[in-house]
């Protein structure tokens, strides 16, 4: 009776042992499909990518995805230019004609495993997925030589999985079908060198003047293989500084790999790009379009290539008119100094219509060729022509100070005796003279002390809100001057006088409007940013009042005056500092002004400034350039007025003294000055005295009675007197008093002596013709020295007239 029970416990003993190795037995053929369907997956997926790549390379082997050209149009949607790739700028060269260090260079800056894979680097692949997912994004693209070919042949510049994945397969393709050489052959005629230079062959000649490759020097090799990362960056034209850097890094691959020695790449490192070699072509209209060209690839991120090939369509705010006559008048010889040699005096401008920031012309300097050196864009010291920003027009912001109000042009040193900047005028320091006649005569000691009144720190602030943030060293008061460590473009200049010209706002400056693809679909339209204010409109229009003197009569920039229009601007120049070179040169002369309408910055000069080339003339020519192509460019133009805000300010003359007598007291041993009260509110009286052998008259006193005793005299000496009346709350000086001359005798009787007590003079209102120096501004003869009226413009001339040492630039 118990065998029954025993057997059942025996076969639920052995049923139970056998059910784990069914589990297991299932699992490993479902793990066996798994990895079949797997493997056919694969298979199928390979094959698929395969005959892709093959279908690719048999349909367009023969036909090349030759670009479309993109054009540039004006607002009336007329072509002006037309930008094109490869055409003519190609030059084929066989793989048996490229030597082999040429290639190899290429080899190891591009693709150091091209002949190890098979088109497609597995390992490239995923050291570049893993630098993509720490940045989050596709950052590295890993693309071997193959790929690029596949890329510039037959696809766009997406970088997409799904292009990327169709870039595989036709380099897989390619590398089924053609050989290593065959490929790099491919890659060498195909691939960008910037500068619309197609072409290892094209390329060597543009930039070395080298016709043979085999006669290519390690340097020229390597600078040539450094470009295709980022043509328009690493070529030597554009940015010779980062060329020089890329090739440091192309010859430590090429040691690192055995290509060259250690000498080879020290001595092929600091051989210096000669830009003579380069030819020059110009063309109508080149500088904007170089500008447009770089703006197009900002706004959209489209790579320089791209536009070339791919039929864009650039509507731009170029005023055709206005660029014809600039490019006219700087084509022209009279308009710029004559140099000794070859090398010539160069010169920019820009203009923009400030109420949009739309940029009207451009032209980036004489004989400038396609993507050449666009001086518009390029830092040069200020000098005068910074003084509205950092000092006149931050001081009338506060709120404390307008044209009308009295600044010192006193004989003065800041910083403890550190920085003493001087005047060039032929008459100097002056005195107390209205900030009108200080910036329309460019006296350099009234703009220090001015800035110097409100605080570096405003001056600073307030060229930050034009769109220019100075260095950190540039916390001085040699930037009243134009003083600054790395200097301001015409850009930036036409950018921030715009917003005194717009009533004081500040504009983006922009030339791209619109661009549209091959099928006339929008990609892009200027979305302007919200207008800044970054003044009030009085001291935009403050700021214009005191700027249209300087185009005046008497003023430095009066050659800027154009006919029947308003013109407000400022000149500037900047010191020589050359050892042994006469100091009444330049390097720098600018004129930077604007009308009712449109707002431009000139700059003239030399690249490179030496005992052999440097500005000889003051700032006239500048303000000359302005006046020729403003007055062409906006002919035909309705002509319009600067607008007044409802509440400035309008000058109250404060009344002159009258009746100023000066006698010697001998029972007191001074001098008694006595004159007529002024009928104003809260005024005081300044006296001022000049002694015997003293050059200029100093503030002796201010008090509040028009009464004054001199007691600070010397016997046998000669003192002459003027009085002004101040009005503090103001800032506000009058014209001053008639001079009195009196001379301290020992005659105890109280009697002066004939003709030298309480002598009286006119008041000091007639000076000498001014003189222009080189680093100041001075024009025709002015009355001097008055709150209103002083002697002579401070530095840039008129014809004519003899030079005097330049002050405006100095650093502290």
């Amino acid at each position: 009776m118990n065998k029954p029970e025993t057997n059942r416990k025996q076969r639920g003993s052995k049923g139970k042992s056998k059910r784990p190795k069914s589990r297991k037995r299932i699992g490993l053929i479902w793990l066996f499909f798994v990895v079949l369907v797997g493997v056919v997956c694969a298979v199928v997926g390979y094959l698929l990518v395969i005959l892709n790549g093959e279908r690719i390379l048999s349909n367009n082997v023969n036909k090349l995805d030759l670009e479309t050209a993109t054009i540039i149009v004006d607002k009336s949607d007329k072509q002006i230019a037309k930008l094109s790739g490869e055409g003519s700028n190609r030059e084929y060269v066989k793989f048996n004609d490229i030597p082999k260090k040429v290639t190899d260079a290429f080899v190891a800056t591009e693709d150091k495993r091209f002949y190890e894979h098979g088109g497609v680097d597995l390992f490239g692949i995923g050291r570049a997925l893993v630098k993509d997912i720490i940045a989050r994004s596709a950052v590295e693209g890993a693309s071997t030589i193959t790929q690029q070919v596949a890329k510039n042949l037959f696809l766009n510049s997406d970088k997409t999985l799904f292009r990327k994945g169709t870039e595989a397969s036709i380099a897989l393709a390619l590398e089924n079908n053609y050989s290593k050489e065959q490929i790099l052959e491919l890659y060498l005629n195909r691939i960008y060198f910037g500068k619309n230079q197609y072409g290892i062959k094209t390329a060597a000649k543009y930039y070395f003047g080298v016709t043979d490759l085999n006669k290519l020097e390690t340097w020229q090799i390597a600078t040539l293989a450094g470009i295709p990362k980022a043509p328009n960056v690493y070529n030597p034209v554009n940015n010779p500084d980062k060329s020089m850097d890329r090739r440091a890094v192309v010859l430590s691959l090429m040691e690192d790999q055995g290509l060259i020695t250690e000498q080879e790449k020290l001595a092929a490192a600091v051989v210096p790009f000669d830009p003579d070699k380069v030819p020059t072509k110009s063309s109508q209209y080149q500088t904007y379009i170089d500008y447009v060209f770089d703006e197009a690839q900002e706004v959209t991120g489209l790579s320089e290539d791209q536009f070339l090939r791919s039929g864009y369509t650039i509507k731009v705010s170029i005023d055709t008119k206005a660029q014809k006559a600039m490019e006219d008048a700087f084509a022209k010889e009279s308009m710029f100094e004559k140099s000794k040699d070859e090398t010539k005096m160069q010169g920019a401008m820009v203009i923009m219509d400030q109420h949009d920031g739309t940029l009207v012309a451009m032209v980036g300097g004489r004989d400038y060729s396609r993507q050449g050196w666009n001086r518009v864009t390029k830092q040069r010291q200020p000098g005068s022509s910074f003084k509205p920003i950092v000092s006149y027009g931050a001081a009338i912001e506060t709120g404390n100070y307008f044209p009308w109000s009295t600044l010192r042009d006193d004989k003065t040193c800041y910083d403890k005796g550190k920085y003493c900047p001087t005047d060039s005028n032929r008459v100097k320091y002056v005195g107390p003279i209205a900030m009108t006649q200080a910036i329309k005569e460019s006296r350099n000691q009234p703009a220090v002390w001015l800035l110097n009144e409100i605080g570096v720190s405003k001056g600073v602030s307030f060229a930050g809100k034009l769109g220019i943030e100075l260095d950190k060293s540039d916390r001085n008061l040699a930037i009243a001057l134009g003083g600054l460590t790395n200097g301001v473009t015409p850009l930036e200049m036409v950018t921030a006088y715009g917003a005194f010209a717009n009533g004081g706002t500040l504009q983006n400056p922009h030339s791209v409007l619109e661009i549209k693809d091959k099928n006339n679909k929008t990609i892009y339209t200027y979305d302007p940013p919200k207008a800044k204010q970054v003044m009030a409109q009085e001291t935009s229009y403050y700021v214009t009042q005191i700027m249209q003197g300087v185009t005046q009569t008497g003023g430095t920039g009066v050659k800027a005056k154009i006919s029947g229009r308003p013109v407000a601007g400022k000149t500037g120049t900047t010191q020589l500092g050359i050892k042994g070179v006469s100091s009444s040169g330049n390097r720098d002369v600018w004129f930077v002004g604007y009308t009712p309408e449109w707002t431009a910055a000139v700059w003239m000069g030399y690249d490179k400034t030496d005992e052999n080339h440097y500005v000889k003339q003051s700032s006239g020519q500048a303000a000359a350039m302005f006046a020729a192509v403003m007055s062409k460019g906006l002919e035909g133009k309705a002509k319009k007025s600067f607008p007044k805000p409802g509440n400035v300010q309008d000058e109250e003359k404060l009344p002159a003294v009258s009746g100023f007598t000066a006698a010697y007291v001998p029972e007191q041993v001074s001098i008694e000055l006595k004159w007529g009260a002024v009928s104003a509110e809260n005024v005081t009286y300044r006296v001022y005295r000049k002694a015997d052998g003293e050059a200029d008259f100093k503030l002796l006193a201010e008090v509040g009675l028009p009464l004054f005793d001199d007691l600070a005299i010397l016997p046998e000496q000669t003192f002459t007197y003027y009085v002004t009346a101040y009005q503090a709350s103001k800032k506000k000086e009058s014209e001053p008093s008639p001079q009195a001359t009196v001379t301290v005798t020992t005659d105890l009787s109280g009697e002066p002596s004939p003709g030298d007590n309480g002598q009286q003079s006119p008041p000091p209102n007639e000076s000498e013709p001014p003189v222009e120096g080189g680093g100041g501004e001075s024009p025709s003869p002015t009355p001097s020295p008055s709150p209103s009226a002083s002697p002579s413009p401070g530095g840039e001339a008129s014809p004519g007239s003899s030079p005097t040492p330049p002050v405006e630039s100095a650093q502290p």
